[in-house]
């Protein structure tokens, strides 16, 4: 297999923006955090529990949207229980956010448990899953439509919402607020700014990014729910954040680049290589990345 024809391929470059879906949502949910002065290190969990709260909902409602809407609630719910115990009871907020990411392991685990008697996954719950979407007149371009047409309403909305994250936090003045805040809390104080109004803003809109990131893998990306099921995603959205300086569209191309080294994994699977040395690839493209990002923060700073 010539690996060149494999990434140049349209349906690699398909697979790549189908498995950044859920690491976009991440990163946009850990960026929001950021902006808000607000550690987001509980992604993991939020984006986990959200990941059964989809088809959970679904599954009660009898509609695909409505196991999302009940996925953001829950996104919602975390973040502010989060929020109530590092910003009002000034707990620290990594030790907060490993509780966070436990709890949401084993809750997942008990929850699935109670429903379907199965600890593994909820496939014997009949929810529905959002629908793909044939883009008209671009499905029917040649490359262009095998690539951009096809995909889950969540990706189509995922990379609208980076046009609307830039317009609210760089346009709007809830967006700018919330900037000051995260940059310079005291700043904002100083100035008449209700700083814990604009950081629980925040974590509602983060909360909400979260909730739609963890239902997609569940309602979109699969069919159903399955144990450990986010594998890393809300680490690597934490990583892309980085990567991005806070800046949406720079964000966005850092989580394709991640897509990109995931739909690889799959792809190289076809080799007869061990799985477990595939399955570290998009593991070890996040250090690589970060590694390099950090060298050229350093040389910029040491320039300053």
């Amino acid at each position: 297999m010539n690996i060149w024809s494999v990434i140049l391929s349209p349906d690699f470059l398909f697979t790549s923006i189908r498995v950044m879906t859920p690491i976009l949502f991440a990163a946009m949910a850990c960026m929001v955090f950021v902006k808000g002065g607000i550690d987001p290190i509980g992604t993991e969990g939020i984006m986990l529990s959200c990941a059964l709260a989809g088809p959970v909902g679904g599954y009660f409602t009898h509609s695909a949207l409505g196991g999302v809407i009940f996925a953001m609630a829950v996104g919602v719910v975390l973040a502010f229980v989060f929020g109530y115990f590092t910003l009002i009871l000034n707990t620290n907020p990594v030790l907060a956010g490993i509780a966070l990411n436990t709890l949401s392991g084993g809750l997942t685990v008990f929850t699935t448990y109670y429903l379907t008697g199965n600890k593994g996954s909820t496939q014997s719950l009949k929810s529905p899953v959002m629908p793909e979407i044939k883009i008209p007149l671009i499905k029917d371009i040649p490359v262009l439509g095998a690539i951009i047409s096809g995909h889950n309403v969540l990706t189509y909305l995922g990379l609208i919402l980076v046009i609307v994250l830039t317009v609210f936090f760089w346009k709007t003045t809830v967006g700018l607020r919330i900037r000051a805040v995260g940059e310079n809390e005291n700043a904002a104080k100083s100035v008449g700014l209700n700083v814990m109004k604009y950081k629980y803003i925040a974590l509602l809109v983060a909360g909400c990014l979260a909730g739609i990131g963890g239902a997609y893998m569940s309602m979109g990306y699969v069919s159903f729910f399955s144990r450990d099921m986010i594998a890393g995603r809300g680490w690597i959205g934490m990583a892309a954040e980085s990567m991005g300086l806070g800046i949406p569209w720079k964000i966005a191309c850092s989580v394709l680049i991640f897509g990109m080294a995931d739909s690889l994994a799959v792809r190289l699977q076809m080799l007869n290589l061990p799985s477990q040395l595939i399955q570290t690839i998009p593991y070890v493209v996040t250090m690589i990345a970060i590694g390099i990002y950090s060298k050229r923060s350093m040389s910029g700073k040491k320039k300053n």
